[in-house]
């Protein structure tokens, strides 16, 4: 008996070594965890959205914007019988979001039943997951969903004229990356991307608690670990913070007085809450026309990451309208 136990502890310890090891050499591990728990707690942010969805949305599902890439999937969604008279109507394109590892267009589904009862065509974009897919492969096909959306509006609801880039966590960051696509030729180059519409055309973005400087990435502190992992994953490179071909993930860097009308917006205890101010004080820096939703350090309840999701808290509320308030502004609704 006491062999069979020290062969059980040997064994034990083996397979602990081998897993400390595959966490040092791989992101895959680290990312799988993170991939489930957001995705968990995702299915519970649509559960609790449920009860605020309205009746009379109709939904064009898993509608494939490149033939060539399997992951290039698109749900639209529209307010039956409001449609305008050639029937298309402002449209929001939003990008989920999810740490880069996780996510999928079906979770934003409940947001964006609601976002079109405003009177929007709201889309729903898919994009390829880290480690799976690697930077910037999501920047990439997100541009191709707005082209594809431009061609096809006439079948799918979509003003091509008035559309708008949304997102939330790593999807902001990529909303934010494709507008600079859009908007700044340099930038443009510098991705090696041709946009997939023309400037005029994108007349506004919205920003939840998004990542725009990974020189803020704080690796030493109580989110160290998360962080290692999603932008090792996502970027492709364990190095990644000396990583040239990440460089332009720092989309601050880059943005000029031509970056879209943008609307940002943050918890007040989100950890990226440092991001989306300083990407704000950027844009006006440089002339560009940005609104915030920010709260105060002492708000209460304390507002975290994700927390225009929540439409039972009156912070969630608040921001819901004042987004709605800025797309009809812009789209001259």
């Amino acid at each position: 008996m006491l062999k069979a136990l020290v062969w059980i502890g040997a064994a034990v310890a083996l397979v602990a070594v081998g897993v400390l090891v595959a966490f040092q050499v791989s992101p895959w591990p680290g990312a799988m965890l993170i991939r489930r728990a957001f995705d968990e707690g995702a299915r519970h942010t649509s559960e609790a959205l449920q009860k605020h969805v309205p009746a009379g949305i109709g939904a064009m599902l898993d509608v494939s914007y490149d033939p060539g890439d399997a992951a290039a999937r698109l749900d639209v969604y529209f307010p039956e019988g409001r449609l305008g008279p050639d029937g298309a109507l402002p449209t929001v394109v939003w990008v989920h979001g999810g740490g880069w590892v996780s996510g999928s267009k079906a979770q934003i589904g409940e947001y964006a039943r609601i976002l079109a009862d405003k009177g929007f065509t709201v889309v729903s974009v898919d994009y390829s997951i880290a480690p799976e897919s690697t930077y910037p492969m999501p920047v990439r096909q997100v541009n191709r969903a707005l082209a594809f959306l431009a061609e096809q509006g006439a079948q799918l609801h979509v003003d091509g004229s008035r559309m708008f880039l949304a997102g939330d966590s790593g999807g902001a960051h990529i909303v934010a990356q494709v507008a600079n696509v859009v908007a700044v030729p340099d930038y443009a180059a510098a991705m090696g991307i041709s946009p997939g519409i023309d400037p005029d055309q994108l007349i506004g973005i919205l920003l939840f608690c998004g990542a725009y400087d990974m020189a803020l990435a704080d690796l030493d502190g109580p989110f160290g670990s998360f962080i290692r992992t999603v932008l090792w994953a996502y970027s492709g490179s364990k190095d990644f913070q000396d990583d040239p071909a990440f460089k332009t993930a720092s989309i601050v860097d880059y943005v000029t007085a031509a970056f879209p009308p943008a609307f940002i917006s943050v918890g007040n205890a989100d950890p990226l809450k440092p991001h989306s101010t300083e990407l704000a004080k950027k844009l006006d820096d440089v002339g560009a026309s940005v609104e915030t939703l920010f709260f105060p350090d002492d708000y209460q309840p304390q507002l975290q990451h994700e927390y225009q999701f929540d439409l039972d808290l009156a912070a969630g509320q608040e921001a819901l309208t004042r987004a709605v308030t800025f797309l009809r502004a812009r789209a001259g609704e």
